[in-house]
C-alpha cells in the first residue's frame, strides 16, 4: 500500500441501524477500489469486515473494523461500524478518529433508532455527516419518502445530490443535481440525465444551491441577488458547508448489486473534509498543563491516539490508532503521555478486515496498527520523549445490563481473572468487577447480546469457560432505633479461663454514613488495650446480619461499660463479647433491610412515554421528571436495583427496540416489609441448606 499524505486522505465511519447495509457498502467499496477481485456478502460469511468467528454466526457486525481503499490518488480509510445497539462503544470508537460520518439508512425502513443515535454520537463528536439511502433496488424501496423523513427530522441543512434513476428492480443509477448528468451502472458510467426527471431534479438543485450559499457571506449575497450560481460556486459552498456542518448531503444507491458506490467514491474524494481541514484539535501538555493545537503536518510533534485494543490469540495485543500529528515510523521508540513510560513500536501496520499490510511509517491524518505494546490501552496517547501530549479520551456510556459469572472447572478459574482483563482492556464498555457484599464477580455491558458475546469469546480466544447467572442483590441491613445490651464471654476450663464484659449502645445513622465506633469508658472499666479488640469483634460480625445474613451499615457501636478479669481477660475474650453484644443488640433495634436505588435515564419515542411510565410504576419506581427533545421523551427516574437487573430487554420489547437507558447507583433505601419477608424467608433456607451440605 502508498503512503499517503494528509491531503489525499478522507477518514470516513459508516454507521447507522443495524442491517442498513454498512457491511455490504464497504465490501463495494474494496472492490471498486481493486482490492477484493470479487464481492463478499454478509450472508455467506465472506466479506473482509465481518471475520470475528461471532460476526459471522450472528451475521452481524460487532467491532469496528478498518477497511482503507485507494481510489484515484487517495486513500479513504472507510471503518465500518457495528448498527447493534449493545456495541455502541465501537461506534464511539470510530466516531472519534473520523473526519466525515457516513449515515446508512434503509431505503425500505427509513429513520430507524440506530439512525436517531448515530446522529446523537456524530452531534456528539461534532463531525460532518452525509446521508447514504442504500438499498434503493429492494421491493418497496422508496429513496423521496426517506429523503422528505431526513428532512423532517434533522432539518433544512438535508440536501439532495443525487436522485435516483428508477425505482426499486429498475433502479439503475443516479442523477447528480449539481452537474445534472447521470451515471448508470456498476463503473457509475456517465450518460444524459432522463428528461422524466428533469422538474425533480431542478427543484432539488435549487433547494441543494440554497443550503450551500449559505455557508459563505458573498455566495448568500449573490444568490439572494437573484444571481446564478456556478457550478463552481455551488461546489466550493457545498465543501465548506458540509465542513461546517450546516449542509447534510444525501446520496443514494445499492451497496449488494454495486450500483451508486463508485459515485459516493468521487462524493469523498471531492467533498469529504480531509484530516488538514477537520476540527483543529486540542491536546494537553501534561508537562507545562497547557492546552496545544495541532495540525496533521509530518513535522509537527508526535501525537498518536489509541482508539481500539484488540487481543489477538496469535499476534497478542493489536493496537489501532490515528496520528494526528507528527509521524510515527517503525523501529521507534515513543512515550505513553498517560504513564509517561517508554513503548517500542515494532512493525507498523495497515489493517484491511484482519489482513496486516506491513508498512514504514504512518504520516499525520492516517490509521495504522501495531502489535505488542506493552502498557498501552485505548484512549493513551503516544508521543515524543521530549514533548508529552495527552489528546482528549473517548467516554463511553455506563452499563446498563449485568450478570454473575462463576468458572466451570478449576482451570477455568486458574485462568479466568486475566482473560477478563485482556477483554476488558479490548471492550472499554465492559465491567468486570468483585461485589464485596455478596462475594460474586459481576461482568456488566451494554445489553444482553453484548455479555453473551463477552462470554463466548472468553471460550473462543482464551479457553476459559464460564456460566452466567442473574446477580444478586447487595442488600444490606441496618437499625432504627437506640438499644442498650451486655455482651459478657465467659468461659473456664482446666487452667486459664476467658472473660470479656462489655455493655454497648447501638445507635442508627444517617444513610450512607456506613459504621462508625466510639468508646465512653470511665475508670478503666475496660483496659485502653482490650477496646480495639471490642471494634475489631464488631467489624468482622456485622458482615453477617441478624435479618438475612447482609452486612450490616449505618449505625454507631459505643462501648460505654464493661467489666474485665486480671487473669483471664484476653483480646480474644473481648473480641467474642462484642459478637455476643451484636447477636444480643441488633435484633432488639428494630432492624431492617436496604436495597440500592438506581438512578435511570430512559429516552423512547414519546408514542411510548405513557408505557414505559406505567411500567417504571410495576416496577416499584418513581419517576422524577420528563424532558421533551423533538419526537423523543427523556424519563428521569427512580427504582430499585432488584426489580430492573433486566430492563434492557424489557425496554426494547417495550418500545420496539428504540428506546435506549443510562443507570447508575443513587443510594440505599429501606425494603417494603412485605417484599423484605419474602428475601430474609428465603435467605434462611439457603443458610440451612448450606449447613446441611457441611454436616454431609
Amino acid at each position: 500500500m502508498n503512503e499517503y499524505k494528509a491531503d489525499k486522505i478522507r477518514n470516513v465511519a459508516l454507521v447507522g441501524h443495524s442491517s442498513s447495509g454498512k457491511t455490504s457498502l464497504a465490501e463495494a467499496l474494496l472492490y471498486n477500489t481493486g482490492a477484493v477481485n470479487r464481492l463478499g456478502r454478509v450472508d455467506d460469511n465472506t466479506s473482509v469486515s465481518d471475520y470475528d468467528p461471532e460476526e459471522q454466526r450472528r451475521k452481524i457486525s460487532i467491532n469496528t473494523s478498518l477497511i482503507p481503499c485507494e481510489y484515484n490518488g487517495h486513500k479513504i480509510n472507510v471503518l465500518d461500524t457495528p448498527g447493534y445497539i449493545d456495541f455502541v462503544g465501537e461506534v464511539k470508537n470510530a466516531l472519534r478518529v473520523a473526519d466525515l460520518a457516513i449515515v446508512v439508512v434503509d431505503a425500505v425502513s427509513g429513520i430507524e433508532v440506530g439512525t436517531e443515535l448515530v446522529w446523537q454520537y456524530a452531534d456528539e463528536f461534532k463531525i460532518p455527516r452525509l446521508f447514504f439511502i442504500n438499498k434503493v433496488d429492494r421491493e418497496n424501496a422508496d429513496a423521496e419518502r426517506v429523503l422528505a423523513q431526513l428532512r423532517e427530522r434533522f432539518g433544512k441543512g438535508v440536501a439532495a445530490l443525487q436522485i435516483p434513476i428508477g425505482k426499486e428492480s429498475n433502479f439503475s443509477g443516479v442523477v447528480n443535481v449539481v452537474t445534472r448528468k447521470a451515471y448508470v451502472g456498476q463503473d457509475a458510467k456517465e450518460t444524459a440525465m432522463p428528461g422524466d426527471l428533469t422538474a425533480r431534479v431542478e427543484e432539488e438543485r435549487g433547494k441543494l444551491i440554497e443550503a450551500a450559499a449559505e455557508s459563505d457571506d458573498a455566495l448568500i449575497e449573490k444568490y439572494l441577488g437573484g444571481e446564478e450560481l456556478t457550478e463552481d460556486e455551488i461546489r466550493a459552498g457545498l465543501k465548506a458547508g458540509v465542513r461546517q456542518g450546516t449542509v447534510i448531503p444525501v446520496l443514494c444507491g445499492a451497496a449488494t448489486p454495486n450500483l451508486g458506490v463508485r459515485t459516493l467514491m468521487q462524493f469523498l474524494i471531492d467533498y469529504a473534509p480531509s484530516p488538514l481541514e477537520g476540527a483543529p484539535i486540542v491536546a494537553k501538555n501534561p508537562a507545562t498543563n497547557q492546552n496545544e493545537t495541532l495540525t496533521a503536518s509530518d513535522t509537527g510533534p508526535l501525537a498518536v491516539f489509541v482508539f481500539k485494543t484488540m487481543a489477538d490469540p496469535y499476534v497478542g495485543k493489536l493496537t489501532y490508532f490515528r496520528v494526528y500529528s507528527g509521524a510515527l515510523e517503525s523501529s521507534s521508540r515513543v512515550t505513553n503521555g498517560r504513564t509517561g513510560n517508554e513503548e517500542r513500536i515494532g512493525e507498523l501496520y495497515v489493517m484491511r478486515g484482519k489482513e496486516q499490510i506491513a508498512v514504514k511509517r504512518i504520516n499525520a491524518g492516517d490509521i495504522g496498527a501495531v502489535a505488542k505494546l506493552q502498557e498501552t490501552q485505548t484512549n493513551d496517547t503516544l508521543c515524543d520523549k521530549g514533548h508529552p501530549l495527552q489528546l482528549p479520551p473517548i467516554t463511553y456510556p455506563s452499563p446498563v445490563y449485568a450478570v454473575a459469572l462463576n468458572p466451570k472447572t478449576k482451570t477455568d478459574l486458574d485462568k479466568m481473572s486475566v482473560a477478563l482483563a485482556r477483554l476488558v482492556e479490548e471492550d472499554p464498555t465492559l465491567r468486570v468487577y468483585r461485589e464485596p457484599d455478596t462475594g460474586e464477580t459481576v461482568m456488566s455491558g451494554m445489553g444482553d447480546a453484548h455479555v453473551d458475546i463477552a462470554v463466548r469469546r472468553l471460550k473462543q480466544k482464551f479457553g476459559v469457560d464460564l456460566l452466567i447467572s442473574q446477580p444478586k442483590i447487595p442488600y444490606k441491613e441496618t437499625i432504627t432505633k437506640t438499644v442498650k445490651v451486655q455482651g459478657r464471654h465467659k468461659k473456664q476450663t482446666g487452667g486459664r479461663g476467658q472473660f470479656g464484659d462489655t455493655w454497648i449502645r447501638f445507635e442508627p445513622l444517617p444513610r450512607g454514613t456506613g459504621f462508625e465506633f466510639a468508646e465512653e469508658i470511665f475508670g478503666g472499666a475496660v483496659p485502653s488495650s482490650f477496646i480495639p479488640a471490642v471494634e475489631k469483634g464488631m467489624r468482622e460480625i456485622m458482615q453477617k446480619g441478624v435479618l438475612a445474613g447482609y452486612p450490616t451499615t449505618d449505625f454507631r457501636a459505643v462501648l460505654y461499660d464493661g467489666s474485665y478479669h486480671p487473669v483471664d481477660s484476653s483480646e480474644i475474650a473481648f473480641k467474642l463479647a462484642a459478637h455476643k453484644a451484636f447477636k444480643a443488640g441488633i435484633p432488639q433495634a428494630s432492624p431492617v433491610l436496604l436495597e440500592p436505588i438506581m438512578n435511570l435515564t430512559i429516552t423512547v419515542p414519546e408514542q411510548f412515554t405513557g408505557d414505559v411510565m406505567g411500567d417504571m410504576n410495576t416496577k416499584r419506581g418513581r419517576v422524577l421528571g420528563m424532558e421533551q427533545r423533538g419526537k423523543w421523551t427523556v424519563v428521569t427516574a427512580q427504582a430499585p436495583l432488584a426489580e430492573i437487573q433486566r430492563y434492557a430487554t424489557d425496554l426494547r420489547s417495550m418500545t420496539q427496540g428504540r428506546g435506549y437507558f443510562t443507570m447508575e447507583f443513587s443510594h440505599y433505601d429501606t425494603v417494603p416489609a412485605h417484599i423484605a419477608q419474602q428475601i430474609i424467608e428465603k435467605a434462611k433456607k439457603e443458610r440451612a441448606g448450606e449447613e446441611e451440605e457441611e454436616e454431609e
